[in-house]
C-alpha cells in the first residue's frame, strides 16, 4: 500500500513534470500559446500560472470542461460552496490547487527577506503585516460537482451589468461594441498618467498602426479614429496592457524586452480581457508569436505570468468582485515559486 506521504510526493513529481511539459510546448509551438490564451480567457484570468496548469492537468485527466471552482466551505456555511447554498456531492474527488499560507514574520526573518531582495509589508503602525510565507496544496471543487441553489458564474460581463444597472445607466449598443467598456478603459489609461486621443491614420506618432502609446515627453495613447467600435476597444486594451506590463516606463522589466515579447504580452492580455467582456476577438495571428522565445522556457514562464497578472488586474478594475480579499485559495495563489 502506498503511504500518504509517498502519494503526495508522487503527485508533486507529476505536477512538476506536467508544468515543464506545458512550458516546453508553449516555448516551441506558437499554436499552443494561442490555445493557452484561449483557455485562460474562458476563466477570465482568475488563476495563477501554476494553478492554471494544475487545473488543466486534472481536468484533462477526468475528461471534463470545468466552469467555476470554490472550496467546500466551512462548518458555519459562510465560505465556499456552502455559502452559495450548494453542497459538494458525496464521493466527488477534489481538484488540487496551490494556496498561500500567511503569517506574521519575526523582525529577524524580515531582515533576511529584505536582504535577499524580497519586499516586506508593514502596517501603518510599523508592525510587520501577515504575508505569504509558503504555498500548500488545497482542495477545491468545480460547479459541476455540486447541487443546490441556482448559481450563475460571476463573469466580468455579469458584474458590469449589475454595476451599470445599479447606477441606473443603460448600456447602449454602439456599433459592433457590446461591452460599454471604452470609457472605463480610457479612465484606467488616464489614471496611469497618460492622455488618450483618437487620431487619423498616418498622423504623427500613429502612422500605419491601429494604436500606439508614446511615453517620454508626450505620455499619450493614440488610437485610430476610423476603426470599428469593437476594434477601438481591443486596441485600447492592447495599449493599456503595454503600460501595465511595464513595456514603457519600467526600466527593469521594460527597457530590454524584445519587441516580439512585448507585442505578444500586450496582444494576449487584450485577447483575454476582450473575451471576458464578451467581445469576440479571433485569436491573433501567430506569425510572430513567441518568435523571440526560441524555446526558452524561463522566458515563456515570465511572459505567461505577466499576461495573467496584467489581464487579471485590468478585469478587476473594470468589474471588481464582490467580497474581494475574502476569496478562495484558488484565487489567491499568484506567485510562480510554488512549483519547484
Amino acid at each position: 500500500m502506498v503511504s500518504r506521504q509517498q502519494g503526495r510526493d508522487d503527485f508533486l513529481q507529476k505536477i512538476k513534470g506536467d508544468f515543464d511539459a506545458r512550458l516546453a510546448a508553449l516555448a516551441s509551438e506558437p499554436d499552443r500559446w494561442v490555445e493557452f490564451i484561449d483557455q485562460v480567457a474562458v476563466f477570465g484570468a482568475r488563476y495563477s500560472l501554476n494553478n492554471q496548469f494544475l487545473l488543466m492537468m486534472q481536468a484533462n485527466e477526468r475528461g471534463i470542461e470545468p466552469t467555476y471552482f470554490m472550496s467546500y466551505g466551512n462548518k458555519a456555511g459562510t465560505s465556499g460552496w456552502l455559502s452559495r447554498g450548494r453542497k459538494v456531492r458525496e464521493g466527488e474527488k477534489s481538484f488540487k490547487v496551490w494556496a498561500p499560507v500567511k503569517r506574521r514574520p519575526t523582525e529577524e526573518q524580515a531582515r533576511e527577506w529584505e536582504s535577499s531582495g524580497r519586499t516586506v509589508r508593514r502596517e501603518q503602525s510599523g508592525r510587520l503585516a501577515r504575508q505569504v510565507v509558503r504555498f500548500k496544496l488545497a482542495s477545491t471543487f468545480d460547479l459541476s460537482q455540486t447541487d443546490g441553489e441556482p448559481f450563475e458564474v460571476p463573469t466580468v460581463r455579469q458584474r458590469r451589468r449589475m454595476r451599470t444597472s445599479a447606477a441606473g445607466v443603460p448600456q447602449l449598443l454602439v456599433g459592433e461594441d457590446l461591452t460599454g467598456a471604452l470609457n472605463d478603459l480610457v479612465s484606467l489609461i488616464e489614471t496611469s498618467g497618460y492622455g488618450f486621443d483618437l487620431a487619423p491614420p498616418g498622423s504623427q506618432y500613429l502612422g500605419a498602426a491601429n494604436g500606439i502609446t508614446v511615453a517620454a515627453g508626450v505620455m499619450r495613447v493614440l488610437v485610430r479614429d476610423d476603426v470599428s467600435p469593437a476594434q477601438r476597444v481591443k486596441t485600447t486594451v492592447h495599449e493599456l496592457a503595454h503600460i501595465r506590463c511595464g513595456h514603457l516606463t519600467d526600466t527593469e522589466t521594460g527597457a530590454d524586452v524584445h519587441r516580439g515579447q512585448a507585442e505578444t504580452e500586450a496582444e494576449s492580455v487584450a485577447h483575454i480581457v476582450c473575451a471576458a467582456l464578451g467581445l469576440d476577438t479571433a485569436a491573433f495571428s501567430d506569425a510572430y508569436v513567441l518568435g523571440w522565445a526560441d524555446g526558452d522556457m524561463d522566458l515563456v514562464q515570465q511572459c505567461a505570468a505577466t499576461v495573467l497578472r496584467v489581464a487579471k488586474s485590468i478585469l478587476t478594475d473594470l468589474a471588481p468582485e464582490e467580497g474581494a480579499g475574502e476569496s478562495d485559495p484558488v484565487d489567491d495563489a499568484s506567485r510562480t515559486e510554488a512549483v519547484q
